[in-house]
């Protein structure tokens, strides 16, 4: 199976979750870095300049939307997709007008999150 280019950035405060996800991208072949909050992701000086974010919305401190508002500030323009386990349409508004590509709700049990992320990885910047 072939790598997909750049790294899928999972950032989500639950260890299950981000444990899971990370196995999961990489039986596929993705290179996978995974971070527990939008404040330790802001803070690595290695920041990708290619792959996709995978970014949880409900998260102490910082919430996803906030984060990808930090991001888009520092002219982060890496494609990212928001995950919630409770989604209302001020979120999905929110979220659309902070540069995520999509919004999927949790549990994540089919191919929704997975072809998402093969979108992302497979659009021109």
């Amino acid at each position: 199976m072939s790598m997909i280019p750049g790294p899928v950035i999972v950032v989500d405060d639950d260890a299950a979750v981000r444990q899971s996800l990370k196995f999961a991208l990489e039986l596929e072949g993705m290179e996978v870095r995974t971070y527990e909050s939008g404040a330790e992701l802001l803070a690595d000086p290695e920041l990708p300049t290619s792959g996709c974010l995978v970014v949880d919305y409900y998260m102490p401190a910082m919430n996803g939307v906030e984060l990808m508002d930090r991001l888009r500030g520092r002219l982060v323009r890496l494609p990212a997709i928001l995950i919630t386990a409770r989604m209302t349409d001020d979120m999905r508004r929110r979220a659309a007008s902070s540069g995520f590509r999509q919004v999927i709700e949790k549990p994540l049990e089919d191919s929704t999150l997975l072809d998402g992320i093969r979108g992302a990885l497979n659009t021109p910047a």
